[in-house]
């Protein structure tokens, strides 16, 4: 039986989700990113046990159609934006997300904005903030690079969207005024 698992946007969600349904008795087959394939199905009794065990470790079980949607932009998203080169990508990442699910971008952008409260662009932009303060505190490229590497036309523009969501320039981020970074599944539109 295949699962669409909330909140899972990392390696060691993954292994969480499985160990925790090892411990539940079920096997994994397949298991990524927001979906996992179990065997044996459980009954109904059996996924409200693995739904609470999930709750308790900040998963969730998605059943909905488009709520498992909204989650796999999500995950293709924080794919993207942590885990590529941005200055590499030949498209936006807007035309990339629809391709990669397969949809109008008029469509997923209504879709996410009812679910989430915010739009697709707030949320990359949040995302990649995040990003740009794992970079800062790694302190191995300038703003000039991370801005290349991040896909802005400019430092400036990084710096300006930077101060605009963490109230604090990208130089006193690093210098540790300011600030902590957010676990990926935890930013939404609270944090506009």
């Amino acid at each position: 039986m295949l699962l669409h698992v909330k909140n899972m946007v990392c390696d060691r969600c993954i292994l969480i989700v499985r160990q925790q349904l090892d411990n539940l008795g079920f096997v994994t087959d397949e298991i990524s990113l927001g979906k996992v394939n179990i065997h044996p199905e459980p009954d109904a009794l059996q996924l409200q046990y693995i739904s609470a065990a999930f709750q308790l470790l900040g998963f969730e079980l998605i059943d909905k159609n488009k709520d498992q949607l909204v989650e796999q932009i999500k995950i293709n998203i924080i794919n993207l934006v942590h885990y590529s080169d941005l200055d590499d990508l030949k498209q936006s990442l807007m035309s990339i997300i629809a391709g990669q699910l397969n949809k109008e971008y008029s469509y997923l952008s209504r879709l996410f904005s009812d679910a989430e409260g915010l739009t697709i662009e707030k949320y990359i932009i949040q995302q990649k903030i995040e990003k740009v303060k794992e970079l800062l505190e790694y302190g191995e490229l300038n703003l000039n690079e991370i801005a290349f590497k991040m896909g802005y036309s400019s430092s400036a523009h990084l710096s300006t969207q930077f101060k605009a969501l963490t109230g604090v320039s990208p130089s006193k981020y690093k210098n540790g005024i300011s600030g902590s970074r957010k676990p990926l599944d935890q930013i939404n539109a609270a944090d506009q």
